[in-house]
């Protein structure tokens, strides 16, 4: 059953009021006054509404009948319906006779306003309930609970649907709220029209996106993806694109592996940034062995393999080493394209390389030496 608040109570005494020139009091199914025009009288039992209630009628109050009833003045008291259940009363102070052509309209009036308010209100916890459910399904791993399924199912969301994880970010400022106001434009646009997103603020900043992963209906395609985004872009004001960053994770077929796609999303957009912090977007498919690989910085192994190349970083003060390394590696061991991207002789080039081996005990005429070096520059994202 619907239950009439104060806040509302008040809003429907406002707006009719406007009607007629009239007090207005609007009760709950207990009698209680919760608005009215005369504010001192909000709190007290109506027993006008009380008697409209049981008996389920309109109930006119005259002068002379109001000395056997408490809490009421002259009016005509209407039962209020939502759903076919009484859950108040309004109330309009003043003679009866002169009131009745104005009972039905103000009754009708105060119904749509709780119908409204019930309808955004029910819009509401509906989109707080969608945002609820994206947040729990990317933070959580394994397959879908029934739990979540049957939370799916009453908002009406197809959990088996592929779908990838985008993450848009603002960059915020002294002005977080401005921040978070852009980022109400980017959710704006993406919800009109959907083309079925579920999208969720995380922060005061992020939104997380589960796109429908085939966007031509039949297969995964990172460049229709990237496209989507273009337009997306486009659409935006230049101001709010120049502190706006995206970036798209990786599909998994499985449709339980949203986590596994919001972690590859995280991923590309911290490396993303950190490479290239000029770019707005920021796709998994162009870092995607750097976030593969960027879960083993803590781990054991990843510090093993990153030891060559950390050693090589240390005692390469002015950085001439790791240019070299990176041009030879870029050139897939040309010696002499290498040399002449360098502008060096390539004596010089293999007297630099020798060093490197020295420092690092890694062989880069073998291909796990060179692997190692080049998975360790990929670790800590210095490819570019």
């Amino acid at each position: 059953m619907y239950f009439l608040d104060g806040a509302l109570a008040r809003q429907i005494v406002k707006r009719t009021m406007k009607i007629i020139g009239h007090n207005i009091n609007v009760m709950n199914n207990h009698g209680v006054i919760l608005g009215s025009g005369e504010s001192h009288r909000i709190g007290a039992i109506h027993e006008g509404a009380l008697l409209a209630i049981s008996q389920q009628r309109t109930v006119e109050i005259s002068d002379q009948s109001t000395g056997t009833l408490q809490g009421v003045k002259p009016g005509i008291n209407l039962p209020l319906h939502y759903k076919g259940e009484i859950i108040g009363v309004i109330g309009i102070t003043g003679e009866p006779e002169k009131l009745r052509s104005y009972g039905e309209l103000l009754k009708m009036t105060a119904e749509i306003i709780v119908e409204q308010a019930n309808t955004i209100e029910q819009a509401q916890w509906h989109y707080r309930q969608k945002e609820e459910l994206i947040i729990e399904l990317i933070k959580t791993e394994g397959p879908f609970t029934a739990h979540q399924r049957n939370w799916a199912s009453q908002l009406n969301i197809d959990l088996d649907a592929p779908r990838v994880v985008a993450l848009i970010k603002v960059q915020a400022d002294e002005e977080e709220t401005a921040a978070n106001s852009m980022l109400k434009q980017v959710l704006h646009l993406l919800e009109n029209p959907s083309r079925g997103n579920l999208v969720a603020m995380t922060s005061m900043t992020e939104l997380v996106i589960l796109k429908p992963a085939f966007l031509d209906g039949k297969s995964w395609d990172p460049s229709l993806e990237s496209e989507r985004i273009d337009q997306l872009l486009a659409r935006l004001p230049k101001a709010l694109v120049s502190r706006l960053k995206i970036s798209l994770g990786h599909f998994f077929p499985a449709a339980e592996d949203l986590n596994r796609s919001y972690q590859t999303a995280l991923e590309t957009l911290a490396i993303g940034q950190q490479m290239q912090p000029q770019l707005s977007k920021y796709l998994y498919e162009d870092y995607s062995l750097s976030v593969l690989l960027s879960g083993l910085k803590d781990n054991w192994r990843g510090k093993e393999l990153l030891s060559p190349y950390q050693a090589l970083l240390t005692a390469d003060k002015n950085g001439q080493l790791i240019k070299t390394l990176t041009t030879y590696l870029q050139h897939f061991g040309d010696l002499q394209r290498c040399a002449n991207v360098l502008f060096i002789h390539r004596n010089t080039l293999r007297y630099r390389l020798e060093k490197i081996q020295r420092i690092t005990g890694a062989n880069i005429n073998q291909l796990d030496g060179l692997l190692q070096l080049y998975i360790g520059q990929v670790m800590l994202n210095k490819t570019n």
